[in-house]
């Protein structure tokens, strides 16, 4: 058993090569082999979004607080909310993030293959990211 008391892995900033805009991860687990879950609350603020990825096993997303968009290559964005779960099949390129006026913060879950949880593509352009949150 491991206990990671409260504070002790700090919060982070995204690394800018896959998200838009300010975006805060505070990590809460990656367990260690041969468990593979990796779990993340992520704050976006207003307008912040992930690139384009996908998950090689599928990601689980808990919207905790804000209002936020999920949107699915070749396919109009949806509107999530605090509360809303959301599940994302592996393989399938979609990005998330906050609506353009209001933060969005949600609990990402994915496990890792051979230690790899994401495969981040092109970052989602302000015009399609502007014509999904309109």
């Amino acid at each position: 058993m491991q206990i990671h008391p409260a504070g002790s892995r700090p919060t982070r900033r995204a690394n800018p090569d896959y998200f838009t805009g300010t975006v805060w991860q505070d990590p809460v687990i990656e367990a260690p082999e041969p468990a593979r879950v990796r779990a993340l609350v992520v704050r976006f603020e207003p307008g912040a979004r992930t690139a384009w990825h996908t998950h090689p096993l599928g990601q689980t997303l808990m919207v905790l607080s804000g209002v936020g968009l999920v949107g699915r290559r070749g396919e109009a964005p949806r509107l999530i909310r605090a509360g809303d779960t959301v599940w994302i099949p592996p393989g399938e390129q979609h990005w998330h993030g906050a609506t353009p006026d209001i933060a969005m913060t949600h609990l990402a879950m994915q496990e890792a293959e051979d230690g790899r949880v994401a495969d981040w593509q092109e970052k989602v352009s302000d015009a399609d990211y502007l014509a999904a949150a309109s």
